[in-house]
């Protein structure tokens, strides 16, 4: 059965769609069987690894609505152990499609159900919003992993996203969990990013990863050509950061995620 983590923040820029792509490339580079689910309408994490969202004809979208299957929709990826489930802008109107469907809140968490036992990982790319979409990949998923930028708005954003959470455990998905806090964009020259770093250490203790992504060039340019980080670079300090990320995911390092 495959164990499923939500990458999600409400607030744009903080590295989500970067850290759900490079994580899922780290653990399928780790030959672990994994599925990348893109749930955001700007279909990001899909160029990241060179799919062409404009010509998808079957995604997320149709799967969600019931027009078609998963197991038709998903598209292979450079790496033989990550396949993707592919997004576009149509499912902006997913949101109002599915308002009458009374499983409106479950629909994810069905249709991965017909995968679950084909993967060891399945991560979800959440869109940058407290949406209807977001709602369905925290009742879908078994834990949820927060990147967080290391600046004062960015932390401001983080009690929002913690009450959401709390509220999905409370009535729809009481089996979910906080799989740790990433901190992300650090740069060790500037003051704010350390004691940025250092209070959301000594707040959730345990819960932030031990890997921190740096501010990288390498990082940065990678989607432009398709590719996670370890097929552009894999020497970069982006790259190195996420395939740590993956083997503390792989040993359970962060309670649950």
């Amino acid at each position: 059965m495959a164990k499923i983590i939500a990458v999600a923040n409400q607030k744009g820029g903080v590295g989500k769609t970067t850290t759900a792509v490079n994580l899922s490339a780290s653990l399928a580079a780790a030959e672990r069987k994994t599925l990348l689910v893109d749930m955001d309408p700007q279909a990001n994490a899909c160029s990241g690894l060179g799919i062409d969202k404009t010509i998808e004809k079957s995604t997320v979208y149709n799967v969600l609505l019931g027009e078609a299957t998963l197991a038709e929709s998903l598209r292979k990826t450079a790496l033989s152990c990550l396949d993707v489930l592919p997004s576009n802008t149509d499912l902006i109107g997913a949101e109002i499609e599915l308002l009458e469907n009374p499983d409106r809140d479950q629909r994810l968490k069905q249709v991965l159900q017909e995968v679950a036992d084909s993967y060891e990982y399945i991560i979800i790319d959440c869109p940058p919003s407290l949406s209807l979409l977001t709602v369905n990949s925290l009742c879908a998923a078994d834990s949820v992993l927060v990147p967080l930028q290391c600046e004062f708005y960015a932390m401001e954003g983080l009690g929002q996203l913690m009450q959401t959470i709390k509220l999905v455990q409370q009535e729809l998905n009481p089996k979910l969990e906080i799989g740790g806090i990433l901190l992300t964009m650090f740069d060790g020259r500037n003051n704010l990013c350390r004691q940025v770093s250092s209070e959301i250490r000594e707040h959730f203790g345990s819960k932030v990863f031990d890997a921190v992504v740096p501010r990288n060039v390498r990082l940065s340019e990678a989607p432009s050509f398709g590719q996670p980080a370890l097929m552009y670079d894999i020497a970069s300090r982006g790259a190195q950061a996420y395939m740590s990320l993956a083997q503390e995911v792989l040993a359970g390092a962060a309670h649950g995620c």
